[in-house]
């Protein structure tokens, strides 16, 4: 039997990071799918922490303030901890404790999207049918041998 090199052999268990970039517990904490996503977010300036743009590399500790936006969902959340691999949603919930004006404001835009009317139901008429086509196309020769649309003619 061989014995482990370094680097081989038990695992030690893993202590969370003093800090960490920004970009990387976004992703993390599961708030972008990629970090290369919530690198881009980051610079269209979507994400500040405590009040501050921010930019990707900038270095995230427990009790800080992140504000950020998820398309028209906007979020700010205190940081409760810090986590070296992103794992399963349950455990990225746990990295993070969001405000209450945050969940607030959450609720309150989500209850007008409910209240909202569907767009689509201010569409009366679709596409023309034969016959309006045909009623549109009488309308046209009729005027286009007009060349004024004055009624003394």
């Amino acid at each position: 039997m061989v014995a482990p090199g370094p680097g081989q052999g038990t695992i030690a268990p893993m202590t969370p990071p003093e800090s960490m970039r920004l970009d990387k517990w976004l992703w993390c904490a599961r708030f972008y799918k990629t970090r290369s996503l919530a690198v881009e977010e980051i610079g269209k300036g979507r994400v500040t922490v405590n009040g501050a743009n921010a930019k990707a590399a900038r270095e995230l500790r427990v009790g800080d303030t992140v504000a950020l936006r998820q398309g028209p969902t906007a979020r700010t959340v205190v940081v409760r901890a810090l986590s070296a691999m992103r794992g399963p949603a349950p455990v990225a919930q746990q990295l993070y404790a969001e405000t209450p004006e945050s969940l607030a404001a959450r609720a309150q835009a989500a209850e007008q999207r409910r209240l909202a009317p569907e767009p689509a139901a201010s569409l009366h008429d679709g596409r023309p049918t034969k016959r309006d086509r045909r009623d549109i196309e009488r309308v046209q020769r009729d005027w286009g041998s007009r060349w004024s649309a004055s009624i003394d003619d």
